[in-house]
Formats: structure tokens, C-alpha cells, sequence
């Protein structure tokens, strides 16, 4: 544009438009429409709105040309011309028309006369996706078309009356229009070095009627426009949006309170790929009087800014979103997420196959060649990711052509541009892949290797096809950034299932995958591994076999989780089964346990300093509760170290937590636990559990208690059912702790099948006992157990006559085997011992050990018990 010529500074500033009143004179309307044909045209060419600006200009009132083809208002012959040439009206394609276009139209005014407007035009989207043209035109740039000019009268005043003395709108004489239509003198020297001496570039001037006077060439340049193309236009009428809306909202304001306004927007500039970041400084214009004369609007670039600004966001919000959990799938998938929409359009995230297992090692070195990738996450901006051509949990193969591929031999970022090449390999390597990339028009794309701890992971592909704008080396730099984020995650996440893995298959190699049957009891359990980060942990359960039909349960947890955890466990499970095996009541047993506990931690704690050794006992900590079932005298001891007590449950449906002595977790020391007995009838159900089970953050203690005694008052269901039931309905679907559920229904031997007999302590008793049990076991239809039978019968009641003191008991159990129990006061265990030639004693013992299936001592309150158990013979053979 033109520099104005300095102006003297003793020339005062005088204005002759009538526009250029005070801003807070109501007469005055900076808001004037008529000032502006506004027309607009749809997709047909049909005219469906018409201001009062256009009637002004053409003559035409809204009723007349409302409905009509747009075509009729074109002069004959009448040609349209812009910075790119003259072209016929007629010819014009609107689909091959750019979204903004401005140029000189020759038009018919209504009198017939040809006007050569000055129009800019905007196609823009309607509510319900149709599209139309939004057609505005100054009134003061308007002037006869050359070949009617027959004088210099402006176009404002010309009659647009089609019969003399006609008093509709439209027809006034010449001359006659208000005092409004006419141009105010923009054009003084001294107000324009104010503007351009003021206001920083690009930069705007508008006049107190916010129509726009004269741009900077940096405006220009920014526009894409030529301040011919503009002036005398409204803001949103040279750029429709809602952002500029609100620019000419603050232009007012400055206008009318005579403070300068600041604010900030983005906005994609009509021929532009991508959205720009504005900041907007409007300033009121004011002369040597102190008037206001307008407003100059400045317009400062931020887009850099701003970009930066977002990408530090960006890495902000994948530092916190990424790696929630330590999952390799659900990380990938957050990387996935975080880079939609705010990175690029579709992401896909593959990994190597034995990488997204979680197990599997990881390469070191650059992968040569095409690769094998397995689908681990995918997201985009469209629902249901339309673009994905492979599914979660597939494998595609990658060809050496391919970015993801060549990412992964040169160990960097790739950035490649989706061209006519590239998609014929495709076409040749994957044709689905092609179709997809064609149908929603991919334009650009980056490939980004997972790299952890020199470790190949896999690829991560960000792709755009909406947004317009292709990748920039910023854009690469910001997806490395993020992605080498998510690859520690995601090897974090690798290690961990690794080690869980482990854990797990430790733990399932330590717990009974399947339990005998017994005749004591029937059972059912679970077990369901933590469902969070912390990793497995050591509960544990089992059922086991004592002497005399007698059936022991335990539940146990060791404090803490991982490996460490689930070898304590197991050391400790292995611990019950052997003090068991020595037939101790559940009292001793834990006091046992306890010891070795002790020194589990002092292990733990060598080599460290003698502070630690304190806190590596708490570490080898555990909690255990240990039960032994009688079934021939429905009698149940029980002892729990620190543990949740069981519930009972009679066969009636009332639900009970037995009450014991609670008793210090194991690992302290030092502190004495308590037997309970308790009379169980028959058909009852014990329910042994950790405190996984009860304890979450859902519901308090009381609360969980209170469900599970609910959940428990089904005596008749089955105990797989019942134990289904309890898991439903106190977990939550991501249990914070392992669980171990044991459920016994108990059974009680006839009295038909246990044969008791007191002994008198005299030799002679041997022969009789003897044949009381020759006879007992004739009754029992067991003839072919007699002879072994009497010769262990012999041998256990001789010892305890020879040896120990009375009372002396013999009882015969008939089970799924045959046991032979000899019972005396005297706490001395026999101890079994090869006897050497001239001995005359110590072979009763072996004897009965090789005639039996096993043998042993158990001490009681009153004294102990020798029982020996052997098979039942095979019948019907």
C-alpha cells in the first residue's frame, strides 16, 4: 500500500464524515449492515438470503430475488476477474472454486444499469453439512461499469427507481441518500503516520464504524488478500468465524471505553494446512484533540509458541498417563491414546511377538530385513478405528520397504511422506493395507522404534490423514520423545510379567494342583492371584492326611510379594506338612513354626548391618490358621497365628466365626498359642480364607464379614457353588491381594465302623485281644486281614503292657483302610531300630512296619497313641 506523507504537527486533524462522531453517540451505529451487500448462495446457485446492503446496491428487494437463480443477477457478457485472471461467470465450476475467492464481477443493477462489484467470497458449511457461498461487497467500492459511465456521480448515487416518482425503498433521486453512505476522508496524511507509528505489524485500521480503511503489507501477506479486497469491510466479513466475532466484539469495546484490548485465538487461514495461534492487540486511534478516530488492530504470530507449548504438554501428559499399569498391552494402548488426536490422526503400536507375551527377550541389535510384528494397541480419530487392518493380538509382517521396518534397522525415527511410490510397494507387499491408506487418504507418516535398556521392543506408527498438514521434524522430535517414555514403561511392564510369571509358576509348583479325596471331609477351594502391580504373594492352603482317619487344614499368608514371597510360602508349607506328619497339635505345630520362621529372618537379615536385622524379621513375617478334624469323635482343634478366624457353617444355615484366641503372627517370637476344641456336627462346613478376601476398599471389615457370612448360608449347595458365590460377591473385578479359599464339609464315622476294647495291662490280655479282633474283623466281612491283623495287634499291646502304664486301649477303625490303635499313659515313643543278631528284642516294630502301610505315635493330653494302617484287601476278584 501507499506510506502516507508526514504530516505537520501543527495541522490539526479535522474529519468531514459524519461517521466520525463520538463511539457513545446513540445516532451513531458502528454496526450499519447496510453498509455491506451480504448475499448468500447455495449449493444450486439458488439465493437464500439478502441484506439490505444488497438492495442498496442492486435496487432488488429481498421478496424479488429471494428463491432465484443467482445467474440472473450477472450483466450480459459479464466476466470475472481476479488476481489470477478473467474467466466467464457462467463457466465457473463452485466445487473447483477455493474456499475463499476475491475478484471484480460485472453485475445488472435493476435499472438495467452494469456495475462492476468488488466481491469476496467465502464457502463455508452449514449446520447440517451442506455447503453455500457467503457473497460481501462494500457499497463505496462499487462504481459504474465503464461502458455506462457517463459521469463521475458514484454508484450511491445513482436512481434505482424503474418508474419516476416511485416512493419504494430503492428509488430514491440522485444525491438524495442519508448523510450515512457517504465515505468518510479516511485518507488524512497525520492519521495514518498514527497508525503506522503506533501499532506494531501486521497491522489493520478500522474507522468508528469498525469498516476496515487500510492494512499494512504484512496484514497483506497474512490475509491473502489485497487491502483493495477488503476495504471497506467488516472484520467478519473479510474472514468469517466465530473467533473473529469475538475480535470485532473487543474492537467495539476499545471503540466505546477507550482501553485497549488484548486476546487470543487459533484459526486455520482459508488456504492454509494447519491452524495458526494469534495474538491480537487492538488499540483505540486517537487525534491531537484527544478524539477517537478508530481502531488499529495488530496481529502477532504465536504459532511457534504455541506449538512448543502444546508439545510440552504433550510430554507432560504421556509422563503421567503412560505406564499406569504395569501391563505391556494397556501401556502401549496409553501411548496410543495420548498421541490421538494431539499428535496425529491414527497410531498403531506393534511389538515384537515375543515381547508382547511379556516373557520373551528382547533383541539387542537393529532388525535387518522385514519383520514380524504383533498388534498390541491401535487408536484414532474416528470411532472404532476404521483404519486398523490388523486386529489386537495378530501378526502382520512388516516388508524392509516399510517405515516401520526401516525404523527398526536404523534404530531411529523415520519420516516419510505417502507418495505414488510408496503406495505401489504397498499395493505389492499388503493390497488390503493400500486400500485402507486410500479410502481415508493418508498423506504422512513417522515410524518410531521402541528402544529400552538397548533393547528392541517394536514400533510405534503415527500416521495422519485428516489433518492436512504433514509431519514436521519437531512433529518426529515430539514422538520420539514420548514414545522412548512408553518404551521403558512397556519393558518395565515386560519385566514385571516376567518376574509374575515366575512367581506364579513357582507358586502354582508349590500349592496342591489337586487334592485327595478324604473321608474326613469334602472339600473345595480357590485361588486368584493379585490382580495389581504389587505381584504375587505367598498364600497358600492344604488338606492334609493324619493318622486315624483324621484330616488336618491349613491357610496360611506370607507377608509381602514377588518371588521372595512365593519361596517363603513354599518353605513354609513343606514346614506344616512335615510337623503334621509328627501328629502335633495345632498349638505346638504353630509354636514350631514360629521358631523356623525366626530363622527364616535371620537368614534374611545376614550379611546386612545389625540395624536391618530387626526389619527383616518384620519382612519374613506370615499368618497361619491350623485345624485337625476328627471324624469319629466329630471333635475339631483349632489355632491361628494372627490369622482372620474360619466361619462354620451347621448344616442348619446358621453362619459363625469361631471364636479364637488370635495369637501372634508367626515371626515374632517368644509369644505362646492356644488350641480351641469344638464339637462339629456332622455335615458342617468350615470355611478357612485369607484376609484378601475380606479385606478391600470397597466396603469396611464389618461389611465384608457381614457378605460373607451371607454368602455362606448355602449348607446344602455344593461347596464348588458356594465357593463361586464367596468370590463374587466380595471381590472386586481387580482384587488388590491374593485370595485362598478352603471349604471342608465334614463327615462322622458309624459307630458300626470303630471297635474300642479297655485292657487290663496283663500278659494274658495279648491272646484275648487277639481274638476280639479275629472276631471284630469277621463281622466286618475282613477274614483276610485277620492274620496280619493279629500279629500288629500282638505286637503294639505287648509293648505297651511290657512298657508303659495304664490305662491301655485297643481300637479298630474300618475306613477306606483298616487302622489298629493301641493307646497308654505313658508319654515314651517307641523308636523304630535295626536289631543286631544276638538281640532279643527289637524286631517288633520292623515287623509291624513291613507288614503295614505306614505307622506312627501321636502324643495326647493323657498320654500316647501307636497306630498302624494297612490297605483293606481286594474282594471280588
Amino acid at each position: 500500500m501507499r506510506r502516507p506523507d508526514s504530516a505537520r504537527e501543527d495541522q490539526p486533524v479535522r474529519s468531514n464524515d459524519p461517521h466520525e462522531a463520538d463511539p457513545h453517540d446513540e445516532r451513531v451505529d458502528p454496526f450499519d449492515e447496510a453498509a455491506t451487500a451480504r448475499v448468500v448462495i447455495d449449493a444450486r446457485g439458488t439465493v437464500t438470503e439478502w441484506s439490505e446492503g444488497a438492495r442498496r446496491l442492486l435496487g432488488h428487494r429481498p421478496s424479488e430475488i429471494i428463491g432465484r437463480s443467482a445467474a440472473g443477477l450477472l450483466a450480459e457478457g459479464a466476466r470475472a476477474r481476479s488476481r489470477t485472471g478473467t474467466l466467464d461467470p457462467a463457466e465457473l465450476d463452485p466445487a473447483a472454486l477455493p474456499d475463499r475467492w476475491s475478484g471484480t464481477v460485472t453485475l445488472r443493477h435493476r435499472n438495467g444499469e452494469r456495475l462492476d462489484v468488488r466481491l469476496l467470497a467465502h464457502r463455508r458449511t452449514t449446520d447440517d453439512g451442506a455447503t453455500e457461498w457467503f457473497l460481501v461487497s462494500p457499497l463505496t467500492g462499487t462504481v459504474p461499469h465503464a461502458e455506462d459511465r457517463h459521469s463521475e456521480v458514484p454508484h450511491s448515487e445513482v436512481p434505482h427507481s424503474e418508474e419516476p416518482g416511485s416512493e419504494e425503498p430503492g428509488s430514491e433521486e440522485p444525491g438524495s441518500e442519508e448523510p450515512d453512505s457517504e465515505e468518510p476522508d479516511f485518507e488524512d496524511p497525520y492519521l495514518l503516520e498514527l497508525v503506522f507509528m503506533q501499532s506494531p505489524c501486521p497491522t489493520a485500521v478500522y474507522d468508528t464504524r469498525l469498516r476496515l480503511r487500510h492494512v499494512s503489507e504484512d496484514m497483506e501477506r497474512l490475509l491473502g488478500l489485497t487491502e483493495d479486497d477488503v476495504r471497506g469491510l467488516r472484520l467478519p466479513e473479510a474472514m468469517p468465524a466465530p473467533e473473529i466475532d469475538n475480535t470485532e466484539r473487543h474492537m467495539l469495546r476499545a471503540l466505546e471505553t477507550g482501553e485497549a484490548q488484548r486476546l487470543e485465538f487459533s484459526l486455520r487461514l482459508p488456504g492454509r494446512d494447519q491452524e495458526f495461534a494469534w495474538s491480537v492487540s487492538i488499540a483505540p486511534l486517537r487525534d491531537g484533540d484527544g478524539r477517537t478516530r478508530g481502531v488499529v488492530v495488530a496481529v502477532h504470530d504465536m504459532t511457534k509458541q504455541n506449538r512448543a507449548q502444546q508439545r510440552l504438554l504433550l510430554v507432560n501428559e504421556a509422563s503421567t498417563r503412560i505406564g499406569s499399569a504395569l501391563d505391556v498391552v494397556s501401556t502401549a494402548q496409553e501411548l496410543a491414546d495420548v498421541a490421538v488426536p494431539a499428535l496425529a490422526d491414527f497410531v498403531t503400536v506393534d511389538l515384537l511377538p515375543e515381547v508382547s507375551r511379556g516373557g520373551g527377550e528382547a533383541p539387542a541389535g537393529p532388525l535387518p530385513g522385514g519383520v514380524r510384528l504383533r498388534r498390541a494397541a491401535h487408536q484414532s480419530i474416528y470411532e472404532g478405528v476404521p483404519e486398523a487392518v490388523v486386529e489386537f493380538g495378530d501378526t502382520s509382517f512388516y516388508p524392509d520397504s516399510s517405515p516401520a521396518a526401516e525404523s527398526l534397522f536404523t534404530q531411529r525415527g523415520v519420516m516419510s511422506k505417502v507418495t505414488d511410490a510408496s503406495m505401489a510397494r504397498w499395493d505389492a507387499s499388503d493390497p488390503r493395507r493400500a486400500a485402507k491408506m486410500r479410502a481415508f487418504g493418508f498423506h504422512s507418516q513417522m515410524a518410531v522404534p521402541l528402544r529400552a535398556r538397548g533393547a528392541i521392543l517394536g514400533v510405534a506408527t503415527f500416521s495422519r490423514h485428516r489433518s492436512p498438514a504433514p509431519f514436521e521434524l519437531d512433529d518426529l522430535l515430539l514422538a520420539e520423545e514420548i514414545t522412548a517414555r512408553a518404551a521403558v514403561c512397556i519393558d518395565n511392564a515386560r519385566r514385571y510379567t516376567r518376574e509374575r510369571d515366575t512367581a506364579l509358576a513357582l507358586q502354582r509348583s508349590l500349592l496342591p494342583r489337586a487334592l485327595p479325596d478324604h473321608a474326613a471331609v469334602e472339600f473345595a477351594f480357590r485361588y486368584l492371584p493379585a490382580d495389581t502391580g504389587a505381584g504375587v504373594g505367598g498364600d497358600w492352603f492344604d488338606v492334609i492326611p493324619l493318622s486315624s482317619s483324621r484330616v488336618a487344614l491349613v491357610v496360611g499368608d506370607v507377608v509381602g510379594h514377588g518371588v521372595q514371597a512365593s519361596a517363603t510360602m513354599g518353605r513354609l508349607r513343606t514346614a506344616v506338612r512335615t510337623l503334621a506328619d509328627v501328629d502335633l497339635p495345632p498349638d505346638e505345630l504353630l509354636t514350631h513354626l514360629d521358631d523356623l520362621v525366626n530363622h527364616l529372618a535371620a537368614e534374611a537379615a545376614s550379611g546386612q548391618n545389625p540395624g536391618a536385622a530387626a526389619d527383616a524379621a518384620g519382612d519374613v513375617g506370615a499368618t497361619c490358621l491350623y485345624a485337625v478334624y476328627d471324624p469319629v469323635s466329630r471333635r475339631c482343634s483349632v489355632a491361628r497365628a494372627g490369622h482372620p478366624q474360619p466361619a462354620m457353617v451347621t448344616p442348619d444355615g446358621t453362619v459363625d466365626f469361631l471364636d479364637l484366641p488370635a495369637g501372634p503372627p508367626l515371626g515374632l517370637g517368644n509369644l505362646p498359642f492356644e488350641s480351641v476344641d469344638v464339637e462339629l456336627r456332622e455335615g458342617s462346613v468350615l470355611a478357612l480364607f485369607t484376609n484378601g478376601l475380606v479385606e478391600s476398599r470397597e466396603r469396611g471389615i464389618d461389611e465384608s464379614f457381614a457378605a460373607l457370612r451371607t454368602a455362606l448360608a448355602q449348607p446344602a449347595a455344593p461347596l464348588e457353588d458356594t465357593c463361586d458365590n464367596v468370590l463374587k460377591t466380595l471381590l472386586p473385578s481387580r482384587p488388590a491381594d491374593d485370595v485362598a479359599l478352603l471349604l471342608a464339609r465334614t463327615r462322622a464315622l458309624d459307630a458300626s465302623q470303630v471297635a474300642t476294647w479297655e485292657l487290663d495291662g496283663e500278659p494274658a490280655g495279648v491272646a484275648q485281644a487277639r481274638r476280639d479282633v479275629a472276631g471284630q474283623l469277621a463281622a466286618w466281612g475282613l477274614e483276610e486281614a485277620v492274620f496280619t491283623t493279629e500279629l500288629v495287634v500282638s505286637e503294639l499291646v505287648t509293648n505297651a503292657i511290657r512298657y508303659a502304664e495304664g490305662p491301655i486301649q485297643l481300637r479298630l477303625i474300618h475306613d477306606r483302610s483298616l487302622i489298629c490303635e493301641v493307646s497308654d499313659g505313658s508319654n515314651t515313643a517307641p523308636h523304630l531300630r535295626r536289631a543286631r543278631v544276638f538281640d532279643e528284642g527289637g524286631r517288633g516294630l520292623l515287623l509291624v512296619a513291613q507288614l503295614t502301610q505306614s505307622w506312627g505315635t501321636r502324643q495326647g493330653t493323657g498320654g500316647k497313641t501307636i497306630w498302624a494302617e494297612q490297605s483293606l484287601p481286594v474282594t471280588g476278584i
